[in-house]
């Protein structure tokens, strides 16, 4: 199983700093952004290269790999920021993967050795910090399990506050009330996934408040623009993106990566229903940013559009898996175009997105905070509450340079790290 994890691993890493490197997809959105200036000839390799690491090396280690370590599932984060970062270090060209030129050709091949490597490193570091963390006096990996409840019981209150956001207070506390009562009745009926079912009746009241809204007003740099050239390019590389979808789905069906950290939360608690709800959630709150920034750029985007893991995780069995990813994410480029149609059309619909989206950023950082908080406290008792709450308030006043999100995994490891270095010390003396 292990050699398993290894080889899907590395295949992924390699893909995703070839496809890096060659300008075809990348997963940061602000590395996204600025890539049209290096491939016009506006900015050098090295300077572009800088402001890609400078841009993910912070968010792969602040939250990619605290979450990570959470399970034995690699976080999306921290696969594809790492193989943005070496894709965008090594030379290449932007206009097809088979390049004449001999330095371009190293550069890609550098990036896919550099990208396997990579990917299966992660598998090998995580899997045996996890081996040594469980042999220490305190194995506070074994804790991490207190982050599950705060995140996966947060997913039907999302679209409450999205109402929220979106229409105020009064209607977002009466679309908390609905969502409540939609729960309390499945609980009441012995239907499975109560949660989801209370997400649904949130969903339904969001979506009618759209409805009723009709045609909303939004700023013009918030309309979708088609370009012809930059669709093309994206179809241009269909295969590409189309294997790079069967990766992600299979690998996601394996347990191996997941999109999100909600998702990677209840798919390593074996809550496979729970894990599917969020990367949907995850898919159309991110649909309208992710449409926006490949057609401005006509780089496509390492996730997708976000339900090559969704098929991956509903699919039987591998190969099917690595089928429904592959045509999904090529639907996904095809229908860029008719995407932003839509979004142009019902602009009210792209605004209850970007408030899901919103919604679930804020509700991810109080549940992270509260199971950091849970977690540290059965670790320590009293001193867990106290040291949390101060790694908190410190992280705010630096400026946040851990993400918020990322607080609770990262307060366990520091607090497990100071009791066995306690013990340690208890022990010597």
């Amino acid at each position: 199983m292990l050699w398993t994890k290894i080889t899907i691993m590395a295949i992924a890493g390699a893909l995703g700093a070839a496809l890096a490197n060659r300008g075809i997809v990348l997963f940061h959105d602000a590395v996204r952004a600025i890539m049209p200036e290096l491939m016009e000839g506006r900015m050098r390799r090295r300077e572009f290269a800088s402001l890609v690491f400078g841009t993910s090396f912070g968010l792969l280690i602040g939250f990619g790999i605290p979450f990570s370590l959470a399970s034995t599932i690699v976080l999306s984060h921290g696969l594809w920021l790492g193989t943005d970062i070496i894709g965008a270090w090594f030379p290449g060209s932007y206009g097809r993967i088979k390049d004449a030129d001999l330095k371009s050709r190293l550069g890609l091949i550098g990036s896919i050795l550099s990208g396997a490597l990579f990917g299966g490193l992660l598998v090998v570091a995580f899997e045996t910090v996890t081996m040594l963390v469980a042999r220490l006096p305190v194995n506070f990996f074994s804790y991490m399990g207190d982050l599950s409840g705060p995140i996966i019981f947060t997913l039907a209150a999302i679209p409450a506050l999205a109402v929220a956001y979106q229409y105020g207070v009064k209607h977002g506390v009466i679309a908390f009330l609905i969502t409540l009562l939609g729960r309390q009745l499945a609980s009441g009926m012995r239907l499975a996934e109560p949660d989801a079912w209370a997400f649904l009746a949130g969903m339904l009241v969001l979506t009618v408040h759209a409805i009723q809204e009709g045609r909303c007003e939004v700023a013009p740099e918030e309309s979708f623009v088609v370009s012809a050239e930059q669709i093309k390019r994206v179809r241009r590389h269909l295969p590409w993106i189309a294997v790079l979808g069967a990766v992600y789905a299979l690998a996601s069906n394996q347990g191996i990566l997941m999109e999100g950290p909600q998702s990677l939360i209840a798919l390593a608690q074996g809550d496979r229903i729970g894990a599917i709800n969020y990367t949907v959630v995850r898919a159309l709150s991110f649909l309208p940013l992710r449409t926006m920034s490949i057609l401005a750029t006509g780089v496509f985007t390492m996730d997708g559009l976000g339900f090559a893991p969704t098929l991956g995780l509903v699919s039987p069995n591998a190969v099917v898996a690595g089928i429904a990813g592959a045509t999904v994410m090529s639907i996904e480029a095809l229908g860029l175009v008719y995407i932003a149609k839509f979004f142009n059309r019902f602009p009210c619909m792209l605004k209850a997105a970007n408030s899901i989206r919103t919604a679930m950023t804020k509700l991810l950082e109080i549940a992270s905070l509260v199971g950091g908080m849970l977690a540290a406290h059965r670790m320590a008792p009293g001193f867990g509450f106290f040291a949390v709450a101060g790694l908190y308030l410190l992280n705010e006043s630096a400026g946040t340079p851990v993400v918020r999100a990322a607080i609770g995994p990262v307060a366990i490891i520091l607090v497990g790290i100071t009791l066995n270095l306690l013990v340690l010390i208890q022990l010597a003396t």
